[in-house]
């Protein structure tokens, strides 16, 4: 049998020792390194390009269910244009929405919920948000209601399959109006048109009803929880099919 000699042996266990510890640090290193990149990858991607929100009211039904959370493209209006027909989260131009009260939260939750903001897998301020259907652009011509119960967009009828309505109700808003929209301003309506505060209610806050470009956050394109509501937000091109023209 061939002894082992402790004094040779001894630095072979201290060098493998050594690397093991070595290599727990450059793991946890990497882990750490790996979580503060994504981090960051995530605060500048909430920062430019999308936020997460969620609906707390039936306004929009139904297109948006309660509770439903949405990702927002916040390209739009800064980079790409806002369309006929977009679905637009919007900060409350002032008036828009009564005084809220701020939710009390325990430590703990607030910060959790805190950093899932910074993420953007919370949406803390979504109660001093908005989101309507984009109806009318700067320069459109909106009105309701025609013969038979329609909007029109410079003139043109606008047949709205994405409405909800009461039973036994078709016209498309239960108040008729005719505005022209200002520059660098929208004209925004609820899907649930006869239970959605929007353009035609708050004509006697400081936009008069209009939504101020500057305050728009971005375009919902899509429904991400729960699950079983999952689907893209559609602008419904062809019910806008001619209204620009028109102008």
């Amino acid at each position: 049998m061939t002894e082992i000699d402790p004094a040779t042996s001894t630095p072979d266990v201290a060098e493998t020792q050594r690397r093991k510890n070595r290599g727990v640090k450059l793991f946890i290193r990497d882990i750490v390194l790996i979580f503060v990149a994504a981090i960051i990858i995530s605060v500048g991607i909430k920062a430019f390009l999308i936020r997460s929100f969620y609906i707390p009211s039936g306004s929009m039904e139904n297109t948006l269910q309660i509770n439903d959370r949405i990702i927002v493209n916040e390209l739009v209006p800064k980079l790409v244009a806002v369309q006929h027909g977009d679905v637009v989260v919007f900060k409350d131009p002032g008036g828009w929405l009564p005084p809220t009260v701020p939710v009390q939260q325990n430590p703990f939750a607030a910060g959790v919920d805190w950093v899932l903001s910074v993420v953007g897998l919370s949406a803390p301020d979504s109660n001093d948000h908005l989101i309507k259907r984009v109806i009318g652009l700067p320069g459109d011509r909106v009105a309701c209601c025609n013969a038979f119960g329609q909007m029109t967009v410079n003139g043109i009828p606008l047949v709205e399959p994405y409405l909800k309505l009461p039973a036994g109700v078709t016209k498309a808003s239960g108040d008729d109006f005719s505005v022209t929209v200002p520059k660098n301003s929208l004209w925004v309506m609820g899907d649930n048109r006869y239970d959605s505060k929007d353009s035609r209610y708050n004509r006697s806050t400081p936009s008069n009803g209009f939504v101020p470009m500057d305050d728009v956050v971005g375009r919902a394109f899509v429904i991400s929880w729960p699950s079983s509501h999952w689907n893209w937000l559609d602008n419904y091109p062809t019910v806008f099919g001619g209204v620009s023209g028109a102008r």
